[in-house]
């Protein structure tokens, strides 16, 4: 990296958030935040270099690198370069943070998907077919296999993350006049990809029937027709609409959607002893 020239940032820093980034980005992942307690493990070498002295500021990062995170950590070095490298150039501010936000945002996404495919299924499958393949016949260097992926992968990583830094000190310098307009397409990219990941996270479907005369209708049906993925939206909208309440907060969310579920999972069986009852 030594073609990046980071103002405040030392080199030291730099490995440190490296390091920590490649170990320990999925310490503490949870269901609310996911990697995001482990996202700000990773960074916090360089939030206590550039805020060391201003708690307000402190405390403003942390509550961002805290936020909800999810991607493939191989994927993340480069995330996480782009982060360190847009608060080395224009420290902590609203629209920095914004920024942040929504580049995290709307990468974590895509940066998901094709790492899944590249350095899950592909990588496993070639690495430890070859490995399997190699030990079976007796070949101990079979063994050699592994490591030998993992250093390859840590190299990858390594790119990934200084490629990361360049990108973010670019951003940085290019948009430095018109941030407001940079972080406005940053949130609109970012809300596109959460609004893209609900029909795939929240899979609920309504399992009612009823009949007119000779016809089975599906409550299902007629709720695809009218628009697709209409009840994970709900879900989605009403969760947001409950984070807003007072003494609400995602953990009790979680345990409200597990009871709300419990009970319509339920409904089907209740209106079909009742069908059998009365019909």
């Amino acid at each position: 990296m030594s073609d990046m020239k980071l103002t405040k940032l030392t080199k030291k820093d730099v490995r440190s958030v490296f390091v920590r980034t490649w170990l320990g980005l999925q310490l503490g992942w949870n269901y609310e935040k996911m990697q995001g307690l482990g996202y700000a493990y990773a960074v916090m070498p360089a939030l206590k270099r550039l805020y060391k002295n201003d708690k307000d500021k402190m405390k403003q990062a942390l509550g961002l690198e805290m936020g909800f995170f999810n991607t493939t950590p191989q994927m993340a070095h480069l995330i996480v370069g782009a982060d360190i490298a847009l608060q080395d150039q224009l420290g902590m501010n609203d629209d920095s943070e914004k920024a942040i936000a929504g580049l995290k945002t709307g990468l974590m996404g895509p940066f998901a998907g094709v790492g899944d495919t590249v350095f899950v299924a592909i990588y496993n499958a070639i690495i430890f077919s070859i490995t399997a393949y190699l030990c079976m016949s007796g070949q101990w260097i079979g063994l050699l296999i592994p490591p030998i992926g993992c250093c390859a992968i840590t190299w990858v990583r390594w790119k990934l993350f200084g490629m990361g830094i360049a990108q973010g000190q670019r951003l940085a310098t290019t948009f430095a006049d018109s941030m407001s307009l940079f972080t406005e397409g940053a949130s609109i990219l970012g809300l596109t990809v959460v609004g893209g990941m609900i029909p795939s996270v929240i899979a609920y479907n309504v399992d009612l029937t009823y009949k007119v005369g000779k016809v089975t209708m599906s409550v299902q049906a007629m709720l695809d027709k009218i628009m697709p993925g209409l009840i994970p939206l709900a879900i989605a909208m009403v969760s947001y609409w409950l984070l807003g309440r007072k003494h609400m907060n995602s953990t009790r969310l979680i345990f409200v959607l597990i009871a709300v579920g419990m009970v319509l999972g339920n409904l089907q069986p209740i209106f079909g002893w009742l069908g059998g009852l009365f019909g």
